[in-house]
């Protein structure tokens, strides 16, 4: 009270001290400030609490109507709020009813200045039968836990005014008091233009379907091809028109695909089970339930298409339609094929290039075949060598470039590599067969021969010189041996030099001679331990390496963040130091020349090993000479663990 009667005398123009005054202001302000700063955490943990409150999702789970028809459907909503994160169930089963999930939407309410976020997740029901149907209760996942649906009951009265079902339209008599012809409204069709094909030959086909542009429509699933004895290319985004048909106006969506027949005789194809939402006369005059009344919102159904002026005197109606069945005959293929074929049928053309030209024995030459033209290109295999005798390969790699929307003409690229185990002049031609449906034969393609010059071969056979063991061959001018005596010609009696002095023996050269041989003998067996001491060292040294370079892969495979390329080069590297260190303790095996027989007969390894053994080794060279970048990616997680087991598994 003080401080105000001071401010007003200050403001009136009173005389105060100044001093007095500004001390009472400065003491009010420093309570309000402690007030302030006593009261703000208490208001903000209040406010913290209130929106927690208001942050514990909660979950309910309504029906538009409990009472319908047959063929009449209504709207399950599951209104989750306080989560933005919920989720929903995907499949709800119930015998007897057709439930599908339509959509969601988001609700915004707002009552005291406090805002509700709610998502609505809305499901549509088709009863196909009378009866009391209970909707079990649904489990609703959230950030907070598990939260569960009531059980709900449906009624399910049966359908007394001829609704359709199934898509089939009403028809005048059928005792439906606003009947439709809804063959006026909607179509499917299926266009082939063959009637006759043979077994894997593809045929090129359409599902057209028509919708009436004048009556509000929405499609939601396209038709799927019904049959047996066929296989199909996948649906590519279908293409959608307008088409004047019978003097009424058509939205046209088409779907393109292709059809393989898999066995001879009739093939009978329909498209089926198309549906479409679209709106029809209402029944009785009766106005519908609207399925978001409860939480204020608008009908799913009811999306632009369906906002004329004459909506209210409609009603909407999900139906199901199909094409009529199409009969297309299937012929066998004519026995007595080719081997070289595989199942290709169709129209194709070959042609193939080597790279590089020019090499030597065991190095890698890649052969690129390209098969183009129109046919079922899953069929179509590599393209063999006519005679591979000189030659080893590798499996070939595949690439295929579609030149339509349905993947039937194209062209297919494969790659081999090849490798040369002796001098060659060019690469055998490449074979390739066919079956042609307009010839009704086999056609066999053959590549022309492909130039390539391939240096070195195996190494020269050992001279007889070389093979009996002599120091060096003999020259041109070498003397003939003379021929030994064959027996004794007559009996020495006399010697020419028994007459002279005698010598004695230590005084003679061959004395010292024979003495020198043991003295040499000491010092050529004291040289050859002495290399050999070297020749020890350095084996030891060269398997310390070995084992050095065995541990260094064992972790590089452990950790497995080589691409493939290298994993697999590595694991046959460790492979092969493995056999290297355990066939020879002296070091006589090169790692370099084991190969996957040499491992398996090495560590005797079991049936199903010596299979993953041979897997390794292949699996190694494709990705070196496969000619593709196929090398890149990480090796499976159970790849790596196989061939960790293997690898340890030798000892």
């Amino acid at each position: 009270m003080n401080t105000i009667g001071c401010f007003l005398s200050i403001r009136t123009g009173e005389k105060l001290r100044d001093g007095r005054g500004a001390m009472i202001n400065l003491r009010m302000g420093q309570r309000v400030s402690r007030i302030v700063r006593l009261t703000l955490p208490v208001i903000l943990f209040a406010f913290t609490l209130v929106l927690a409150r208001a942050d514990e999702p909660t979950v309910t789970a309504v029906l538009t109507s409990s009472e319908t028809e047959v063929d009449r459907p209504v709207q399950l909503q599951i209104k989750v709020t306080g989560d933005n994160n919920a989720t929903p169930p995907n499949d709800i089963t119930v015998d007897g009813l057709d439930i599908r999930y339509t959509g969601q939407s988001q609700l915004v309410e707002g009552r005291n200045f406090r805002f509700t976020y709610s998502f609505v997740y809305n499901y549509t029901i088709l009863p196909l039968k009378a009866g009391s149907f209970i909707i079990p209760s649904q489990n609703v996942r959230t950030g907070n836990g598990n939260l569960h649906t009531p059980a709900l009951t449906l009624n399910v009265a049966p359908n007394d005014n001829g609704a359709t079902r199934s898509g089939r339209a009403n028809r005048p008599g059928n005792g439906s008091a606003n009947p439709v012809d809804e063959k006026k409204i909607l179509f499917c069709e299926l266009v082939i233009p063959k009637t006759s094909a043979y077994v894997g030959q593809p045929i090129p086909a359409e599902i057209r379907i028509g919708l009436n542009t004048r009556v509000p429509h929405r499609l939601i699933d396209g038709a799927t091809l019904s049959g047996q004895g066929f296989t199909t290319q996948r649906m590519q985004n279908p293409e959608q028109t307008l088409e004047s048909i019978n003097g009424r106006s058509y939205e046209i969506v088409t779907f393109k695909t292709a059809i393989t027949p898999v066995k001879s005789g009739k093939l009978e194809l329909t498209a089926k089970d198309a549906r479409a939402v679209i709106q029809v006369p209402r029944r009785n005059g009766a106005r519908p339930r609207s399925p978001f009344d409860l939480f204020g919102m608008d009908d799913p159904f009811n999306d632009p298409f369906f906002a004329d002026p004459f909506a209210g005197m409609g009603e909407q109606r999900e139906v199901k339609f199909s094409s009529d069945t199409t009969t297309v005959e299937v012929k066998p293929l004519p026995p007595n094929a080719p081997a070289t074929f595989a199942g290709a049928v169709g129209n194709f053309s070959l042609a193939a290039e080597v790279k590089p030209k020019t090499a030597q024995v065991g190095d890698p030459l890649t052969v690129t075949a390209n098969i183009s033209g129109r046919g079922n290109f899953d069929r179509v295999t590599a393209p063999s060598l006519e005679s591979e005798r000189g030659w080893h390969t590798y499996p070939p790699s595949a690439n295929f470039k579609a030149d339509d929307d349905i993947g039937i003409s194209g062209t297919k690229t494969f790659e081999l590599v090849l490798t040369p185990n002796e001098s060659k002049k060019a690469v055998p031609p490449l074979i390739f067969t066919y079956f042609d449906p307009l010839k009704e034969s086999y056609v066999t393609l053959r590549s022309d021969q492909l130039a390539v010059v391939v240096q070195g071969g195996a190494a020269p056979s050992a001279t007889p010189a070389i093979a009996s063991g002599s120091g060096a061959p003999p020259g041109p001018s070498a003397q003939p041996a003379r021929p030994q005596s064959q027996d004794i010609l007559y009996q020495l009696t006399e010697h020419g030099r028994w007459d002279k002095a005698f010598t004695p023996v230590m005084m003679t050269p061959t004395f010292w001679g024979a003495q020198a041989v043991p003295l040499l003998g000491l010092l050529g067996v004291f040289g050859w331990k002495t290399r050999q001491r070297r020749l020890q060292n350095r084996e030891r040294q060269r398997r310390a390496a070995w084992e050095n370079e065995t541990a260094e892969l064992q972790r590089k495979l452990r950790r497995g963040e080589d691409p493939a390329d290298r994993y697999f080069a590595e694991a046959m590297r460790l492979v092969q130091l493995k056999t290297a260190l355990l066939a020879s303790p002296n070091g006589g095996v090169e790692p370099n020349t084991v190969d996957a027989e040499t491992a398996v007969a090495a560590f005797d390894l079991p049936e199903e090993k010596q299979l993953q053994m041979r897997e390794l080794f292949r699996r190694s060279d494709e990705l070196r000479y496969s000619g593709r970048p196929n090398g890149n990616g990480i090796v499976a997680e159970q790849t790596r663990r196989d061939l960790l087991e293997l690898i340890e598994s030798l000892s």
